[in-house]
């Protein structure tokens, strides 16, 4: 596995059963991961921008991959995206969605707005769980990263 171990996965959702399913998966398959939470637009913009809380670097490192939830509270997964593909300092960062909408609009939606990626939540944990082997086999061991 080629990523350093300080690379930073920030995943932006208001559902703790999810981020606490992703969390328990990403553990048991792929250790090297720094898993950063915010759980709503509102507060991942402010991760991003460095604002409020997340105004030290150290305890707020730039993310090297976005799983971005759709609905959410406060500002919604799209104006989020919207926000941060039009960012010159933040648009380098891929952008996975990761949402439970299969809806056809909202995919070619969140295409058109910046997305690198668009994945659906698996609804078990052993489903969660080959969904992240296939997400770090690719976005940690194949793709390169920007630094």
């Amino acid at each position: 596995m080629k990523k350093p171990l300080d690379f930073v996965l920030l995943m932006a959702d208001d559902d703790s059963d999810d981020q606490d399913l992703f969390k328990d998966a990403l553990e048991e398959y792929y250790h090297p991961v720094k898993l950063r939470f915010v759980a709503d637009g509102e507060e991942c913009c402010d991760y991003l921008k460095r604002r409020g809380r997340y105004a030290d670097p150290e305890s707020s490192p730039r993310p090297g991959l976005i799983l971005l939830d759709l609905n959410m509270p406060r500002k919604s997964g799209k104006e989020v995206l919207s926000e941060i593909k039009a960012d010159d300092s933040l648009k380098s960062i891929p952008v996975i969605v990761f949402t439970t909408s299969r809806s056809p609009f909202d995919i070619q939606e969140s295409y058109q707005l910046g997305s690198n990626s668009y994945l659906v939540k698996p609804n078990t944990y052993r489903e969660t769980l080959d969904l992240i082997q296939q997400l770090a086999s690719f976005w940690f061991n194949a793709a390169e990263l920007p630094e």
